[in-house]
């Protein structure tokens, strides 16, 4: 969904490519791709960043020249992010890049991580690399809207997905809801909870769906991970017996406002985190949910609950984006996605922005953006 890549070396383009194969399992790194190109033009290594704790794209493009006999001194580096010059739980790419004699280095965009910010740059224009910045950027921050938002907001980026009949309906007026949309889009709808860092969803929907909430798909079968699982569960009422427990090991985090030991207790002896975050009226406090979840490294946050959760994060001004599928039905009466309270004027609304709309299967997808929620991406 990032913008078309125009006006860009074929390296670039191809590192960007391989930074969107590397979206699915770097989380919460940072997608990264790197291609190492030859004085003569010659592609000698290429790489990508790889699940976390492993090596990141520089590291992997130097891997694979050198598995491949090849030498890289004197080449140039195209990397769709600035090489990092911290210790994290990997070295510091950049130090690598300068022992391989790399001499010249082509990147997308500055780290927006503050133990990165321009160091790494710096670090290899001091050993004597030329160093070039821009190339990419926007499809690079698209890439990684997630991590930019918990590096420069400190909190996820927040995407809201639903399944509505062309009249918007989600359900009809009995609770039936399965399926609204086609099998193209269901599938195509767990790509989308693969890139996320966490699937979100409200007690509601434990209670009436009893959901997994993982990803489990055919076409998934290089997904190295499972999202992490976020509930809203203001009174600790998630089963024991739910579903959500049976899926592949993940984080489960549970957000209430309850005090109640002996069910904290329950949900912590089957693996959660409960965390207490109450407002004045006895809910979570959603925004300080967010923002635990920006220390926890959460980058992408991907929403699926019922109206009113939907609701409340909408009237919170939480949501920045609007992943849509609509089925060519009408149903007439039934659930909505948001239950925002009765508007009186137009400009009460939620205003987004067009961003993508295609066609899957019998459906159509939209991606649609709470208008201003990116400006934060000017900033890196």
């Amino acid at each position: 969904m990032h913008p078309a890549a125009h006006s860009l070396d074929a390296a670039m383009a191809q590192a960007l490519e391989l930074a969107e194969r590397a979206r699915l399992n770097c989380p919460p790194n940072p997608a990264v791709g790197c291609v190492l190109i030859s004085p003569n033009g010659a592609v000698l290594g290429e790489g990508l960043t790889q699940p976390v704790g492993q090596a990141h794209a520089e590291v992997m493009a130097l891997r694979d020249a050198a598995a491949k006999g090849l030498a890289v001194a004197g080449c140039t580096a195209y990397v769709t992010l600035e090489p990092c010059s911290h210790h994290g739980r990997t070295g510091p790419c950049c130090d690598a890049l300068i022992a391989a004699g790399v001499k010249r280095v082509v990147a997308s965009m500055q780290d927006p991580n503050p133990k990165v910010g321009g160091q790494g740059f710096a670090r290899l224009r001091a050993a004597g690399v030329d160093v070039e910045v821009g190339q990419g950027a926007l499809q690079a921050r698209e890439l990684n809207i997630g991590f930019f938002s918990r590096m420069v907001r400190g909190i996820p980026w927040v995407r809201m997905k639903a399944a509505t009949s062309l009249d918007g309906l989600t359900a009809l007026p009995n609770g039936t809801s399965q399926w609204i949309t086609s099998p193209a889009a269901r599938e195509d709808g767990h790509a989308w909870r693969a890139r996320a860092s966490a699937i979100l969803t409200g007690i509601g929907t434990v209670l009436e769906d009893d959901p997994r909430l993982d990803v489990r798909l055919n076409s998934m079968a290089s997904v190295t991970r499972q999202p992490d699982l976020v509930i809203v569960d203001s009174r600790l009422e998630t089963p024991l017996t739910a579903q959500l427990w049976n899926a592949t090991t993940r984080r489960i985090l549970i957000y209430t406002a309850s005090s109640d030991a002996a069910l904290g207790n329950a949900l912590l002896d089957k693996g959660a985190q409960v965390i207490r975050l109450p407002d004045a009226n006895g809910k979570v406090e959603l925004q300080a949910m967010l923002r635990d979840l920006g220390t926890r490294e959460i980058n992408e946050l991907h929403v699926e609950a019922g109206y009113k959760l939907n609701g409340s994060l909408l009237r919170a001004k939480l949501v920045d984006e609007l992943l849509l599928y609509q089925a060519p039905i009408l149903l007439g009466e039934g659930a909505g996605i948001a239950a925002l309270g009765p508007l009186t004027e137009l400009a009460q609304g939620v205003a987004f922005e067009w961003v993508e709309s295609r066609r899957i299967g019998a459906d159509m997808r939209s991606v649609v953006r709470v208008a201003g929620h990116d400006q934060f991406l000017s900033q890196v």
